[in-house]
């Protein structure tokens, strides 16, 4: 995909089926965005052999950017990733207005889709989170991946409503799904209309959503481990899981301490440990504390 040119029409049927990440947006002390850092952090995302690179979500820490510091961060990712990897960008919020504006005037330009987090604080029914969502598809450029993470924005996105929205809008191809609930998973998984993507928002159940159908994952921890996060999804797309099972096992004590105080405390901690950025972040986030670093140190430094 050449940078300038949205391609969307022309991907492959396996996009999304492998392992995107929720890149970090690195900040020097100042609290300004270390571009670049951000720089090696793609260069070690594709080195890692991930397929897309998640633009502004949640672990980019998108609520404390600026629109112009969300401008440049994403112009950077797309002019290093100079067509090697898709790149998603992140577009949501919880004024329905202002995100259809949104949607309408940001240039996507070297995009391949957008993710749209539901709508947090408001707490709409699910009716309000149908018509958000109607909203968003009909003013989209490009296809459209639901965001459900009813641990952040205290609203649950049911397998019902995704449903709805899936058989209803051809232009929403999936949904990245980090409610934790396997049941409503597997529903969606079930009941989907070919095509849709099931998209795992939660590294430490990766496995056993693709083991129940599911297509792969938005990731965290493969800001880190890149390499060994990939070869996981794709040993486990494949039907090998006692491979991917060897992967997912060396990686749950990393998984659960970059998040035992804090996401993306922890990943950044990890990233600063490795020598790819510095592990600050904006508040209201605050660096995790001494106690999960040394433990997080002691993983990292033994990792093999």
């Amino acid at each position: 995909m050449a940078p300038g040119k949205n391609t969307i029409k022309n991907k492959p049927s396996q996009f999304g089926k492998c392992t995107g990440v929720a890149i970090v947006t690195p900040f020097k002390k100042d609290g300004s965005v270390d571009f670049k850092s951000l720089e090696k952090i793609v260069e070690h995302l594709i080195k890692g052999n991930v397929e897309y690179i998640v633009a502004l979500g949640t672990t980019g820490e998108s609520a404390t950017l600026s629109k112009e510091e969300k401008l440049a961060v994403t112009k950077h990712i797309i002019a290093v990733a100079n067509g090697r990897v898709d790149i998603v960008l992140g577009i949501g919020g919880n004024n329905t207005a202002e995100v259809v504006n949104s949607l309408k005037t940001t240039d996507t330009k070297g995009i391949t889709a957008i993710l749209s987090v539901c709508p947090y604080y408001n707490r709409p029914t699910q009716e309000g989170l149908y018509q958000h969502f109607k909203a968003a598809a009909k003013a989209a450029p490009l296809p459209v991946i639901l965001y459900n993470v009813p641990g952040r924005t205290s609203c649950n996105l049911t397998d019902e409503t995704t449903l709805r929205l899936a058989h209803e809008f051809k232009n929403i191809i999936g949904v990245k799904e980090a409610s934790g609930n396997l049941a409503q998973i597997m529903n969606i998984i079930k009941n989907r209309p070919k095509g849709f993507l099931v998209i795992s928002g939660d590294d430490l159940i990766t496995l056993p959503i693709v083991a129940c159908g599911g297509d792969g994952v938005i990731s965290v921890v493969a800001n880190a481990y890149p390499k060994d996060f990939s070869e996981m999804v794709r040993q486990a797309l494949s039907g090998n899981y006692e491979e991917a099972r060897k992967l997912h096992y060396k990686l749950t004590n990393i998984t659960n301490l970059m998040f035992a105080d804090g996401s993306p405390g922890g990943v950044k901690a990890a990233l600063d440990i490795m020598g790819l950025c510095e592990p600050h972040v904006r508040l209201p986030l605050v660096n995790i504390n001494k106690k999960t670093h040394s433990a997080l140190a002691e993983e990292v430094m033994n990792y093999k």
